[in-house]
């Protein structure tokens, strides 16, 4: 059974956001994270050391496995992000902070 059914949802008109350059179904009040997974896709993030894939680890804030940038905004944390129409979602690699060149205090704290 459709989980929205299930649970008597009525979640207003999907629209679409983009994750990595490819057209994603959203609908309202979801978080970056719930689009992503509803796509199929589990992993957006890499560790900066030994580039393995991350994606939700705690789903509440907590950590930080989940980070993605969002309309350019590096290290948003997926899970708590919600989706807005538009949204360009793109994969982060590392911290996201070895381009900008932001200091190591804040990076070690991300992965």
């Amino acid at each position: 059974m459709n989980p929205l059914e299930l649970a008597g949802a009525r979640p207003g008109p999907a629209f679409t956001v983009t994750f990595d350059g490819r057209p994603v179904e959203a609908l309202p009040g979801q978080t970056v994270a719930a689009v992503l997974w509803s796509a199929g896709v589990t992993s957006w993030r890499s560790t900066r050391g030994e580039a393995r894939p991350r994606g939700v680890f705690c789903g509440i804030g907590v950590c930080f496995d989940c980070l993605v940038t969002v309309n350019g905004r590096r290290n948003q944390r997926a899970c708590l992000v919600p989706v807005r129409p538009g949204d360009e979602i793109g994969t982060q690699d590392g911290t996201g902070h070895e381009e900008s060149g932001a200091g190591h205090e804040e990076a070690r704290h991300a992965d």
